[in-house]
């Protein structure tokens, strides 16, 4: 029970959010916040673990800004061990997202043919 309450994941990050294809693609939009979605893929990483791998090329800082950014997406969920927080990619959301943005922007990409020429 105890180790429960120390890994509970943010309640924030855990619903489903509504989709927003603007703050969705605002998200994707920096490369460093690009970076940390592929650091983040399938494992946990603190803050400071993020600005290790970074190797100097981002602060903690910067780095604690791009995390909230993705946690306000949600696109990262983060986990409390303690004072610590624990973020992975939360690619079943990221993958909602990107099939809102094909149906809201390409819905009939199917059977588009291309133009012919005369």
């Amino acid at each position: 029970m105890k180790l429960a309450k120390q890994m509970k994941i943010s309640q924030k990050t855990q619903r489903n959010p509504q989709i927003d294809p603007v703050l969705f693609a605002k998200a994707l939009a920096d490369e460093t916040r690009q970076e940390l979605m592929k650091r983040l893929c399938c494992c946990w990483l603190s803050v400071n673990d993020l600005v290790e791998q970074m190797e100097g090329r981002v602060n903690q800082p910067t780095v604690s800004h791009h995390l909230k950014k993705l946690e306000e997406a949600g696109l990262v969920l983060v986990r409390r061990e303690g004072r610590h927080r624990y973020y992975t990619l939360n690619q079943e959301h990221l993958t909602v997202c990107c099939g809102v943005l094909v149906t809201t922007f390409a819905p009939q990409t199917i059977n588009v043919e291309e133009p012919t020429r005369s």
